[in-house]
């Protein structure tokens, strides 16, 4: 039965591919450290559950010390190759159809739920085996030299820099919080700052906590955990009888509109705005007006949805 062991050993070779070329690619000033931090992740994907929590903790500090230090770089890698004006002209919209092979898989697999693949993983796993169908597609089209697709792929990440972890580290931040009792903490205060039976300050309380929290660690899934185990969880749904799957679910999209307010979130704020040559303060701005208005639907959407009977 194929699992995550499957997702981590493609993403393994993935950046393994990419620590290699860039090993031995002269043009980038600091190719020892850009290959050691993709080699790293590398690692961290083919074995960090044999490497223990030390292990995978020493790992961590590698890399920050590799991106804090200033030794990942990036080369002179030139996006589509000579011939990537001309293929785009001739291709025209039609280069966007390989792309919607991933998410056709992935939804395909989730709602059909093969018994080859583990019921709890299969949409990860589903979505892995989209890109690898959509690869595949895309060397049969346009037939690319064998070692295009990590080209580009390690272009990319060298635009994205080191901020291409903080998703993961994000994440793992969460985990690490539910566990030191942080939830337990913000549970305790929320308790004393929402009204004795008063519904709708604790829907307004969880869905602000969502975004601030979010805005403050600059992922929604690093918040989700403490959000949820301080007030979703004991306040909204044990103590009021909300739904949980609707109030978690519409939670994580509050979660998301902090996302869109904060340069906390590097992958989605200024990764973009720095790969596309744009203000940093300006994407944010621009997106603070849409962030507010969603955040304000989403608490409406808790408060009327979440408890019907």
């Amino acid at each position: 039965m194929i699992g995550l062991d499957f997702v981590y050993a493609v993403a393994g070779a993935t950046f393994a591919a990419f620590a290699w070329l860039s090993l031995v690619d002269r043009s980038n000033p600091r190719r020892f450290g850009t290959g050691a931090f993709y080699g790293l992740i590398a690692v961290s994907f083919f074995g960090g559950d044999r490497l223990g929590d030390i292990g995978n903790g020493v790992l961590v500090l590698a890399l920050v010390a590799l991106g804090g230090t200033g030794a990942v770089g990036r080369g002179a890698t030139v996006a589509g190759g000579a011939d990537g004006g001309a293929g785009a002209a001739r291709h025209g919209n039609r280069l966007f159809l390989p792309a919607l092979i991933v998410p056709v898989v992935a939804l395909a697999g989730t709602l059909l739920k093969p018994a080859w693949i583990d019921p709890k993983q299969v949409t990860l796993v589903s979505l892995t085996i989209g890109v690898l169908i959509a690869l595949a597609a895309c060397y049969a089209w346009f037939r690319p030299a064998p070692r295009a697709p990590f080209d580009e792929g390690r272009r990319l990440m060298d635009g994205v820099g080191w901020a291409a972890v903080l998703p993961q580290m994000l994440a793992a931040l969460g985990a690490v919080f539910a566990l030191a009792g942080v939830g337990d903490v913000v549970g305790g205060l929320a308790a004393r700052a929402i009204p004795d039976g008063n519904l709708f300050v604790a829907v307004l309380v969880y869905g602000l906590g969502m975004a601030g929290f979010t805005i403050v660690m600059g992922n929604a899934f690093a918040a989700f955990p403490v959000m949820t185990a301080g007030v979703g969880v004991p306040v909204l749904v044990r103590g009021m009888g909300g739904d949980p799957a609707l109030i978690a679910a519409i939670g994580m999209l509050a979660g998301f509109c902090g996302t869109l307010l904060t340069p906390m979130a590097a992958n989605f704020n200024l990764v973009p705005a720095v790969l596309l040559d744009l203000d940093r303060t300006a994407v944010i701005r621009a997106q603070a007006p849409t962030a507010v208005v969603l955040l304000a639907v989403n608490i409406l959407l808790i408060y009327f949805l979440g408890f019907r009977t």
